[in-house]
């Protein structure tokens, strides 16, 4: 099966919280994680060009990276339960979904804070994890 690949900010409260929601609807296993700040996630943010200023979520499928509103929404499409009709917003104009984006990723540490460590997923969940533990 081919994996999709989400990198996110691996200090961040929220995206911890949002990987394991991931973890949570997506039962096929599709998506694999790597924290932006680790080795792998460094090497696979410029292998795919991701913008220097992205700081919270990417998604990397079929070779291409996704950031933002369409990183997100293209994770839902992917997701158990009514998760999937968030897909359907894509419609929506992108500096609108960007910008809403925006404000979440830009206050996330003050309304989420920081973490001062990572989560250690039970050794199940544990291999879809790219970073070593």
């Amino acid at each position: 099966m081919e994996h999709a690949i989400v990198l996110f900010d691996g200090d961040c409260n929220f995206c911890d919280s949002s990987v394991q929601f991931i973890i949570n609807h997506d039962p096929a296993g599709y998506f694999q994680f790597a924290s932006l700040q680790s080795e792998i996630g460094q090497e696979l943010s410029k292998k795919h060009n991701v913008p220097d200023d992205v700081d919270s979520l990417v998604l990397i499928e079929g070779g291409e990276a996704y950031v933002k509103s369409e990183g997100a929404l293209k994770i839902s499409h992917h997701l158990t339960g009514l998760w999937k009709l968030a897909y359907h917003l894509q419609p929506f104009p992108r500096v609108l979904r960007d910008g809403a984006y925006d404000v979440i990723a830009k206050n996330r540490y003050k309304v989420f804070g920081k973490l001062d460590s990572c989560m250690l997923p039970p050794p199940h969940i544990r291999k879809r994890f790219l970073d070593q533990f």
